[in-house]
């Protein structure tokens, strides 16, 4: 029997080995890879010095970050972090790599915002790349549009990574979706900081039976929601959804109308950061089978 040349050889085995893989991708020369190491997929490119990205860290779940996020955190140089990004995702940055935090709550700022963009300049212009991390998607109610503008006044680079932000996540957490065909053909973000007494949200705009709303930063304000919203000319039982702590182990939740939410969060009180989602989708979360094994899960 003649003996087979090297060459045909090795192209049947690469054959093979594709093939195995295709049916079978954690089998690789017969021995089971780690299940994460199987399908690594593979992430390009540097940070680069002088540049800042600014990134976003999703909604607390570490497993929801983008890939990219996380290059970025395992290459950065310094790290420039807000309240809301979970420590999960603060684990994933290597030690000695430097951490400024200039995170904010309400009545509280760690840092004013024109410091937090004269830090990002320091740092880039000292040589080191940087990541601005921020919770959600930094696009968002996040105060992108103030941070890039101090980076081009100083004629910084800065790269924007987007972050899943609370209102895909909450949704997704019930179990239900943002927007439906029976239910709402538009999606509406809204800051609800317009709810204080030197500014007033465009109710009558706002009221509408065809779209989904979703309130940010508006756990203090829910009756004033609640209320603008009745008084423009939505039923007493429309519904309303409060959700905190999104994609976290500590995810709680309300569900409810526009007249009883008020005394329904009175009696169980959520903690920030919530967001509020206002629509007939709401409804979909009582036959939602995700939204039960939500409740139910052990995290």
């Amino acid at each position: 029997m003649h003996a087979l040349s090297k060459v045909p050889l090795m192209k049947w085995c690469n054959s093979l080995a594709r093939l195995v893989s295709r049916f079978n991708p954690g089998w690789v020369g017969g021995e089971k890879l780690d299940r994460y190491t199987s399908n690594r997929l593979p992430l390009k490119g540097d940070c680069q010095p002088g540049h800042v990205y600014l990134v976003g860290a999703g909604s607390g779940d570490v497993e929801l970050l983008t890939l990219k996020a996380a290059r970025l955190l395992g290459q950065a140089d310094a790290v420039v972090y807000d309240r809301l990004v979970g420590d999960d995702v603060l684990a994933l940055i290597p030690r000695g790599t430097e951490r400024h935090y200039v995170g904010k709550a309400s009545g509280h700022h760690s840092m004013p915002q024109a410091e937090i963009g004269a830090l990002m300049v320091t740092l880039a212009r000292s040589g080191k790349s940087v990541v601005r991390l921020k919770g959600g998607d930094p696009a968002i109610f996040g105060r992108m549009g103030e941070e890039l503008d101090a980076l081009a006044a100083a004629h910084v680079p800065a790269t924007i990574v987007p972050g899943i932000t609370a209102a895909s996540s909450a949704a997704a957490c019930m179990g239900i979706p943002l927007t439906d065909r029976g239910h709402a053909q538009q999606l509406r973000f809204v800051t609800a900081q317009l709810c204080r007494e030197d500014g007033t949200p465009d109710w009558s705009a706002l009221a509408r039976r065809d779209e989904t709303l979703v309130f940010y930063m508006g756990l203090s304000k829910v009756e004033a929601i609640c209320a603008g919203l009745r008084d423009a000319g939505l039923p007493d039982d429309w519904p309303i959804m409060l959700v905190a702590n999104a994609s976290q182990p500590d995810q709680q939740s309300l569900v409810g109308t526009l007249s009883d939410m008020p005394l329904q969060l009175a009696a169980s009180p959520l903690p920030s950061p919530c967001v509020i989602m206002v629509g007939s989708v709401v409804t979909r979360v009582a036959t939602s089978p995700a939204a039960l094994d939500i409740h139910n899960a052990a995290y």
